[in-house]
């Protein structure tokens, strides 16, 4: 799909896609971890989850986190979608895996986060807004799926899915866990099924590449000075 705006106040200012984009959000998070990591600058327009601006529902009528919008006026409202078009532009050093297996096993894991994890997550963390739901089956669920990548990382050398670094699986996915984790830290970081998982999530939460591709940005608004990111 392309969007084409006349509004100056709309259009892309600074000669770059624009991002449309919700801090919190992992979905939105998995995006600039990787538009960071493949050195992609985008104009960042960050939204207020219950006033979003009139432009991101015309350009994308399903209204969530991340979109992004190309000069061409291509829109990619996926966040999986962003993560491929940021490594297209520029193939970060070691960011993806070097075999097929590996790439399967990635594939695998997503589609396992975005359906059974995200699915149980969002019960867990959110019961009231399920009716009558008991988060701690939900909670079991996730912890069932983190086993299995706990396991896999223990079978590592280098502390990340598939090397001594983070790639496009680890950015994937660990905004997810990070999510898990705030539904309850206490009992995250005193759980003792899955320690080398929970040390993966330390080492990214702690990261400064993580924490550039947070910043806290003001709601945008048309006619605002624009933005750059990374910075």
């Amino acid at each position: 799909m392309r969007i084409v705006v006349t509004d100056p106040t709309l259009q892309h200012q600074l000669g770059l896609p624009v991002l449309y984009t919700f801090r919190r959000c992992p979905y939105a998070m998995r995006a600039r971890l990787a538009l960071l990591a493949s050195g992609c600058a985008v104009e960042v327009r960050e939204i207020v989850l219950r006033d979003k601006p009139t432009h991101l529902r015309e350009i994308s009528p399903k209204a969530t986190v991340p979109v992004l919008w190309l000069i061409d006026g291509t829109v990619i409202d996926q966040s999986l979608g962003v993560m491929r078009w940021a490594v297209d532009q520029h193939w970060p050093a070691g960011w993806l895996p070097t075999t097929p297996s590996q790439t399967s096993q990635g594939e695998d894991w997503l589609t396992l986060l975005d359906g059974p994890f995200k699915q149980a997550l969002d019960r867990y963390k959110y019961p009231n807004r399920y009716e009558n739901c008991d988060p701690l089956p939900h909670r079991q669920v996730c912890v069932d799926i983190l086993n299995t990548w706990n396991a896999h990382l223990a079978e590592q050398r280098g502390g990340w899915l598939f090397g001594d670094q983070p790639g496009f699986y680890d950015c994937a996915i660990l905004p997810f866990v990070r999510q898990f984790r705030i539904a309850d830290e206490t009992w995250f970081d005193s759980h003792t099924e899955f320690p080398v998982l929970q040390q993966w999530l330390h080492r990214f939460i702690a990261a400064d590449w993580f924490e550039a591709a947070m910043p806290k940005l003001a709601p945008w608004k048309p006619g605002d000075a624009p933005l750059r990111f990374p910075a």
